[in-house]
């Protein structure tokens, strides 16, 4: 055999869950379709002088976890940069807020602004913040019942109060929200922050997105100094340190099986054997696509990729952004939540639901060359603009390639009103619609969550019930990335998940 551990992509959870096989002594190798690894979290210059993230931006559940220190990233180029103010939330009215790191400095803010708001932002998090702890550990479990139950019982769940708990659970987020906070103007950007998982405002069971919002004060808001991407530059120098090998420009054409094991790849025509194969892609590429037919499992075909989800405009600015709200560095630094109301996130999904670009598209602004001066030239800005809802099935006879920049001037349009003279600043642009995303970074239908996360798709449903332990339904063969728990962002949990079990299983030389 070539490798102890065969890897099949090289998104951030394959790379994780690379690092600690490698780090432990095995032999890995990784196998990449691009020639940059990363896969949603990668970074390129695109515009000459502008270095433009092509997925994932904002590294928040990440520093969440124990990742960074147990493979000691910092050590191979990994360098964080924090952000404070975490959140910025301007309105029509040049009104605006902040939400800091520093829950006080957050709460005398609202108070302030809306007497009584900061209190009742103060009273949220003290009543969530040992509820986000336990989804935190969750993210951090593998989901089967025994250590799901383990979680509910030790830690901060021992101090919940769980009939109180799952009242708020099973409602949506929207409601949730709204049972605390009379001032539109913090509801709304909480309402779309929670948002970023993907279901609507009004979906039951979706309680938790916002729940976790105290998980932002603990872990903070940071960014790689040179983009996205530098997070799994500095996982492929592990890997490679620890004597492990990332082979680019190198698409896997199919998963090899020998009886009822999976033995490893073939590349280029070439047989390449393992003792284990650990595929980070998309489920429905690795079980409808890499697997000979006769080998697939029941029941993958019936995942919910959904139908798109959101697009994002990146920008290359000749000079820094200015919001009418808020002029200030400030706005720029944080994460900025371009809502004007829980009724225009409400409304873009409509337009959505009808196969439609939505018309009025709430946005989450980012601005890191605020804090990282190597993402841009001298006096210079990068602009990302991720807007919701967008379908990859368009209603009628409208296809991404006729409208696309149609959408892209629409999104830029909308946050034009916030922050006049911005397209006077363009230097260059990157438009990433629904099809983009699937055709440059296999997400398949533009689901950047690889799977609707939805409450029948999470935990020990992800990808689908009798699939969520890692363990795939061939021996030696194994599943991480967005598609598995818990999900999709920057976080690494399937990847460290993952290793976990395979580790275990090649202790145990179950395989």
């Amino acid at each position: 055999m070539e490798y102890d551990v065969l890897i099949v992509g090289a998104g951030h959870n394959a790379l994780v869950a690379g690092a600690y096989l490698a780090q432990a002594g095995y032999r890995v190798g990784v196998f990449e379709r691009r020639d940059i690894a990363g896969g949603a979290v990668s970074t390129k210059e695109i515009v000459p002088g502008y270095q433009f993230d092509l997925g994932g931006s904002a590294h928040i559940l990440i520093r969440l976890t124990p990742i960074i220190d147990e493979l000691n990233l910092n050590a191979y180029g990994l360098e964080y940069l924090e952000l404070d103010p975490l959140f910025f939330a301007p309105f029509p009215d040049q009104d605006s807020i902040f939400i800091y790191r520093d829950i006080a400095q957050t709460v005398d803010h609202l108070d302030a602004k809306f007497p009584g708001q900061g209190q009742t932002y103060q009273r949220f998090v003290d009543d969530w913040r040992d509820f986000s702890l336990v989804v935190r550990d969750w993210f951090l479990t593998s989901p089967g019942p025994f250590q799901l139950g383990k979680k509910m019982v030790t830690g901060p769940s021992s101090r919940l109060n769980w009939q109180k708990a799952f009242q708020q659970i099973l409602r949506p987020y929207g409601d949730v929200v709204a049972s605390y906070f009379s001032e539109e103007k913090i509801r709304a950007p909480l309402v779309w922050m929670a948002a970023q998982s993907g279901p609507p405002p009004t979906e039951p069971l979706t309680g938790p997105f916002v729940l976790w919002q105290p998980l932002y004060h603990e872990g903070g808001i940071a960014r790689p100094r040179g983009g996205s991407g530098m997070l799994t530059q500095a996982l492929q120098r592990h890997i490679e340190a620890h004597g492990g090998t990332v082979h680019l420009n190198a698409p896997v054409e199919e998963i090899l099986v020998e009886g009822k094991r999976a033995v490893g790849v073939r590349v280029h025509g070439e047989a390449v054997t393992a003792r284990a194969v650990l595929s980070g892609t998309h489920v429905l590429e690795t079980f409808g696509k890499l697997l000979p037919e006769a080998h697939r499992p029941p029941g993958a075909e019936n995942v919910r990729v959904g139908n798109g989800f959101g697009a994002i405009v990146r920008l290359a600015l000749d000079a820094p952004v200015e919001y009418a709200a808020h002029p200030g560095k400030d706005a720029r630094v944080a994460l900025q939540l371009v809502c004007r109301d829980t009724a225009q996130i409400l409304a873009a999904y409509g337009d959505y639901m009808r196969g439609e670009p939505t018309r009025d598209p709430p946005i989450v602004a980012m601005t890191f060359s605020a804090v990282d001066d190597t993402l841009a030239p001298p006096g210079g800005e990068v602009l990302w603009l991720w807007a919701q809802y967008y379908p990859y099935d368009l209603a009628g006879s409208a296809h991404w390639d006729a409208i696309a920049d149609g959408v892209a001037d629409r999104i830029i349009d909308t946050f034009e009103t916030y922050a006049p003279g911005t397209r006077d600043k363009i230097a260059g642009q990157l438009f990433q619609h629904p099809l983009w995303l699937e055709r440059e970074l296999g997400l398949y239908r533009g689901n950047v969550m690889h799977l609707e996360m939805s409450i029948d798709q999470m935990f020990m449903m992800r990808p689908f019930m009798g699939m969520s332990s890692y363990r795939a339904h061939l021996k030696g063969l194994y599943l991480t990335g967005a598609s598995t728990h818990p999900g999709g962002g920057i976080m690494g949990a399937s990847g460290r998940n993952a290793a976990r079990v395979v580790l275990k299983d090649l202790d145990r030389k179950r395989i």
